[in-house]
């Protein structure tokens, strides 16, 4: 049975935020993947792309969330589900670090507005 600890867990920054990563093929999963994402008040990550379904569960605090042109404001407890095809900013307008819960399948990437394509290693 893998059981992935939390001192066991990779921890990747990007555009300012965290990404602690539980389950990826490399600790065990075959098909999903699943992190806590740190958004530090403040951050405004840049808008992206994604290829692969995302849910994205509010853990801790508030964020504003831009789904294909349209802004919601989340609050702990809300999950947004991200298709793929969507475009997505992730913004934190608090004075607090906002935490999150995501999963999605193996072999996320993520497209840049200049067409640059990150393949997250939290996600693969």
């Amino acid at each position: 049975m893998p059981v992935i600890r939390s001192s066991d867990a990779v921890t990747h920054e990007i555009h300012g935020a965290r990404f602690v990563s539980y389950a990826t093929p490399l600790s065990g999963s075959k098909e999903l993947c699943a992190w806590r994402g740190e958004i530090p008040a403040g951050t405004k990550a840049p808008a992206h792309t994604v290829n692969r379904e995302e849910i994205l569960h509010l853990l801790i605090g508030e964020l504003l969330i831009t789904l294909d042109g349209v802004t919601e404001r989340l609050t702990a407890g809300d999950t947004v589900i991200i298709n793929p095809g969507a475009t997505l900013s992730v913004e934190n307008p608090t004075a607090h670090t906002a935490l999150t819960w995501v999963t999605t399948s193996v072999g996320l990437e993520a497209t840049m507005a200049d067409g640059s394509v990150i393949t997250p290693p939290w996600a693969n």
